[in-house]
């Protein structure tokens, strides 16, 4: 797996590294998995020890854009598991470029299905007419509906997991409305059949032009919603007018229809950049923890470069339409909070554009889609691993192409050192379980050992590094022994530390068990 080395620097949250916290900065983890994707647990990084970012690895087209009301600017994919089945939602649409002119088709929401998460397919459901036929996989149709204006272009489909959901609204959408501007709350029985459940936008402070989205915080027991803004604000009238840089906000509800507690994201240790989407959600395996995999959009101008990128003529020719159309362009990032405003993002890009071929490198090339799902490897043998989606041939030819990517369970981030060494050490924290549990790689000659201290960096009788045989090997769940075993109950509900001594190795992720 390709990646880059990082050195993250931990400002916002570490004290000084010959300093140790109090007992009231303890933090309690509990039993829940701990990703270091966001740096949060970490007081000392020594040696050569360092926090790693990984990149997926691209796999196969799994959906290529041609049907008749599809097109090459279908995009914003909603992507999630659904019992032993997988659902897709998306927006069909075509945009046509002619010189001086841009056209573009009506926008439509459309479905698909899957077995696997690689292999979909698109059901003719016969839910709504186009060019005189319903013999397709549409499933909400832009316009005048039941009394609000719903834009289909900019969907966001979850199912909702809040226990006290109605069954006749077990899967929730937020959709754009143009007139009057802001974001309407839809809710279905199937995720088939779709009703607004307000005459007006729950939602009004915003841009909007882009994938907005909500979703059920079951950890915080509420909905929480990220959508477009722009740092100077955005006049919602007839004159629509953002003023700024392309941004991210965020609110709360108990509802699904009154949102609060709005709220600009913040970054640790990141410039102001134009962000286009956000792409924000629990992740499955540790839901405390928002991961978004927002699209980086970046002006670069025309230059020797911009010319050398691939389709020249065709960049040309968007370019004098609007010239941001033929020289932005797009890239994803990773990004991941523990309380859905501030937020750790990496600066260095998540996914690339990639190696330069027809179709790429294109604003907005690669809109990732929201979110990640749990497949079955290609290795016959090897465990489950991450996929997510992104977007090629945006705004060329006919159709877009929705393309695969894959990345180790918990694979974001890991704490890594090379042979010559390094240690992680944790701030103080407080367990629950009886063994702690580690998702790792080394190499063949790679090796990791663990030590638990007490509050103030004291090896505990037993648990001291001396006290670990070498850990080697590549697994996502291997339980930590030391001489005189892995029994760590005694010291659960206690603060303590956790040192990692790390040669030629990757640590993505622990838990107590």
């Amino acid at each position: 797996m390709k990646n880059i080395p990082v050195r993250v620097f931990l400002m916002a949250w570490a004290v000084s590294s010959l300093a140790f916290a109090a007992s009231s900065d303890v933090i309690d983890v509990g039993s829940r998995r701990e990703l270091w994707i966001d740096g949060f647990l970490v007081d000392q990084l020594q040696g050569k020890a360092e926090l790693r970012l990984h990149h997926p690895v691209a796999r196969e087209v799994v959906i290529k854009h041609d049907r008749p009301w599809e097109g090459n600017a279908s995009a914003y994919h909603s992507i999630f598991k659904d019992g032993d089945r997988y659902r897709m939602y998306y927006r069909g649409w075509q945009i046509t470029f002619t010189p001086g002119k841009a056209r573009t088709s009506n926008n439509f929401l459309c479905f698909a299905g899957s077995d696997d998460g690689i292999h979909w397919r698109r059901p003719e459901l016969g839910l709504h007419e186009f060019q005189g036929s319903k013999a397709n996989n549409i499933v909400l149709l832009s316009g005048t509906f039941q009394g609000v204006n719903a834009d289909a272009g900019h969907p966001a489909v979850f199912k909702d997991e809040n226990p006290a959901a109605k069954p006749t609204e077990r899967y929730k959408a937020i959709i754009r409305s143009k007139k009057p501007l802001g974001l309407l709350a839809f809710a279905s029985p199937d995720g088939l059949h779709w009703s607004p459940m307000s005459t007006a936008p729950v939602i009004t402070d915003g841009a909007f032009d882009s994938q907005n989205l909500a979703f059920w915080d079951g950890v915080r027991g509420e909905y929480r919603a990220y959508w477009r803004y722009f740092t100077g604000g955005v006049t919602n009238d007839n004159d629509w007018k953002p003023k700024g840089i392309r941004s991210i906000r965020t609110a709360t509800s108990k509802d699904f229809i009154h949102w609060s507690r709005q709220a600009d994201l913040r970054y640790v240790d990141s410039p102001p950049e134009q962000l286009y989407t956000n792409a924000v959600k629990p992740y499955d395996r540790a839901p405390h923890l928002l991961i978004g995999l927002p699209q980086r959009y970046v002006e670069r101008g025309w230059s020797d470069s911009m010319r050398a990128l691939p389709d020249q003529a065709h960049r040309e020719l968007k370019a004098g339409i609007v010239e941001r159309y033929g020289t932005a362009i797009c890239e994803s990032l990773l990004m991941a909070s523990r309380d859905g405003v501030e937020f750790k993002r990496w600066n260095e890009a998540f996914i690339r554009p990639g190696i330069e071929r027809e179709g790429t490198w294109h604003y907005p090339h690669q809109l990732a889609g929201w979110h990640l799902v749990e497949t079955k490897s290609a290795l016959e043998g090897a465990p489950n691993e991450l996929s997510l989606y992104a977007i090629e041939s945006y705004g060329v030819g006919t159709s877009s192409t929705l393309r695969r990517y894959t990345l180790r369970l918990d694979g974001f981030v890991s704490a890594q050192a090379p042979m010559s060494g390094g240690e992680v050490i944790s701030k103080p924290i407080r367990f629950a379980g009886r063994s702690l549990n580690l998702n790792f790689s080394t190499s063949a000659a790679g090796n990791i050992r663990v030590e638990l201290q007490d509050e103030k960096g004291r090896p505990l009788p037993g648990f001291a590094l001396e006290d670990c045989p070498p850990i080697f090997g590549d697994t996502l769940d291997r339980a930590v022994g030391w001489t005189g075993g892995g029994d760590v109950s005694a010291l659960a509900g206690k603060p303590i530390r956790l040192r990692f001594e790390l040669k030629d190795s990757d640590l993505f992720s622990f838990q107590f068990k």
